[in-house]
C-alpha cells in the first residue's frame, strides 16, 4: 500500500518522443545489382515493386550486402501496405545479414513501435546500442595511421549519434511501459551496458529500485541503491528510494537507516530555499513523510507528528497520492495520543482523495469516530 503513491511521485516520466535518420547501403554504381535496383526504381506500381524486390532478393542471395539492402525495402513496403508482422520480419532478416548497421535497426525498431511489439523494439534497439558501443573497437586497417583511424571513428559515431539516441529512447520508453517487475528488472539490466552514461540514467535507477521492491528483493534493491549512491551521494530519487525502503522493512536495524536516509534527503531537496521549485518540494515532502513513518516505528510519536505536518504542507497541490498517505499517517499519530479531534480532521481530508490510501483512511477514521463516540 505504501509504494504507489512513491512511484507515482517520482516517476513522471513520460515516454520519450523518438526522431530517428536512416541511410542506404551502398550498392556498387554499374553492378547487376545496381542495374536490378534501377529497373525497380521505375516501377511505379506498388504491388509489382514488392515482387520485385523479392526476385531480387532470391537472385543475389549470395551477397549479403544485396540481401540486406532488399529486406529493407522489402520492408519498408509492407509496411507501407500495413502488414507490420511481414515488414518485421522482412527487417529481421535484412539485421540478421547486416547485424551492426545502425539505419536498419532503426527502421525495425520502428516498424515494431508501430506494431506495439515491445520486446522487438527493446531487443533491437539495444543491439543498436551495442552495435555503436562497438565503432572504433575493430582492428585498424593495414596501412592506416593512428590518427586517420581515429577521425574515421569519430566521423563514424558522429554519423550515427542521432540513430543511437533514437535507438536508447525506444529501449528507455519499453521499460517506462513495462508494467511487470520482473520483466522491467531484466531489461534494466540490459539496457545499462548497451547505453552507458545514458541520459535516462536516473530514471532507469529508479524504476530499478522500485522493481526490486515489488519484487520484495531488498538486498538488490539495497546494493543497487547504494552503488547509485557511492557515485552520486546526494542523488535526491535514490535516497527518497532507499529511506522508504528501510521504513517498510521490518528489521529493527531498517529504521535508523531510514531515518539516516530521509535527514539526507530533506537536506538535499533544500525546500526552503528561494530557488526550490515544485519538485524539489514535493521530494521534501515525501521525505518528510517516511521520516515521519520511521518516527512512529520507533514510538516517537510527537516527533513524528511534526514531520508529517511538515510533510502534508509541502505535498498539498504537489502530490495526490503522497499528500494523502502523509494525511493518513498524521491522522494515525494523532489517534495514537487521543487527539481525536486533530486525526478526524486530517482523516476527513484523506478520505476524499481517490486512491490505495482512501479506504485505509475510511477504515481508521471510523475507529476514531467509534473511540470518540465511547468517550462521550
Amino acid at each position: 500500500m505504501n509504494r504507489h503513491w512513491l512511484w507515482v511521485a517520482l516517476l513522471v516520466c513520460a515516454p520519450v518522443v523518438l526522431h530517428a535518420q536512416s541511410g542506404k547501403l551502398i550498392i556498387p554504381a554499374g553492378s547487376p545489382e545496381d542495374q536490378a535496383l534501377q529497373a525497380i526504381s521505375k516501377e511505379t506500381d506498388a504491388d509489382k515493386r514488392l515482387t520485385m524486390y523479392q526476385d531480387f532478393v532470391q537472385k543475389f542471395a549470395s551477397n549479403p550486402t544485396a540481401v540486406a539492402y532488399g529486406d529493407w525495402q522489402l520492408a519498408q513496403a509492407y509496411q507501407e501496405k500495413g502488414d507490420l508482422k511481414t515488414a518485421i520480419d522482412a527487417d529481421e532478416k535484412a539485421v540478421a545479414a547486416r547485424p551492426h548497421d545502425l539505419d536498419i535497426l532503426v527502421s525495425l525498431v520502428s516498424i515494431a513501435q508501430q506494431a506495439k511489439a515491445d520486446d522487438t523494439v527493446f531487443t533491437y534497439a539495444v543491439q543498436g546500442g551495442e552495435a555503436f558501443n562497438a565503432i572504433g573497437t575493430q582492428a585498424k586497417p593495414e596501412g592506416t595511421s593512428d590518427s586517420e583511424f581515429a577521425a574515421r571513428v569519430a566521423d563514424e559515431k558522429a554519423a550515427g549519434q542521432s540513430s543511437r539516441e533514437f535507438l536508447e529512447a525506444a529501449a528507455y520508453n519499453v521499460i517506462v511501459s513495462t508494467t511487470d517487475a520482473k520483466t522491467r528488472v531484466a531489461y534494466i539490466e540490459r539496457f545499462t551496458p548497451a547505453f552507458p552514461d545514458s541520459r535516462f540514467a536516473e530514471s532507469v535507477t529508479s524504476y530499478a529500485m522500485m522493481s526490486f521492491s515489488e519484487l520484495n528483493d531488498m538486498p538488490r534493491l539495497v546494493a543497487y541503491g547504494e552503488k547509485v549512491l557511492a557515485t552520486s551521494p546526494d542523488n535526491l530519487p535514490t535516497l527518497l528510494l532507499l529511506a522508504n525502503a528501510y521504513a517498510n522493512d521490518s528489521k529493527p536495524a531498517s529504521v535508523g537507516k531510514a531515518i539516516s536516509y530521509a535527514e539526507k534527503a530533506i537536506a538535499v531537496a533544500k525546500a526552503d530555499a528561494p530557488d526550490a521549485d515544485a519538485a524539489r518540494k514535493a521530494s521534501a515532502g515525501v521525505a518528510h513523510s517516511t521520516l515521519g513513518f520511521a518516527y512512529m516505528k520507533e514510538d516517537k510519536t510527537q516527533a513524528a507528528i511534526t514531520e508529517l505536518k511538515a510533510a502534508t504542507a509541502l505535498l498539498k497541490g504537489q502530490d495526490q497520492q503522497a499528500y494523502a498517505l502523509a494525511l493518513y499517517r498524521l491522522g494515525y499519530a494523532y489517534a495514537k495520543l487521543n487527539h481525536v479531534s486533530d486525526a478526524r480532521e486530517v482523516l476527513n481530508q484523506a478520505v476524499q482523495i481517490s486512491g490505495p490510501i482512501q479506504q485505509p483512511a475510511r477504515d481508521l477514521l471510523t475507529k476514531v469516530n467509534a473511540a470518540r463516540a465511547q468517550g462521550r
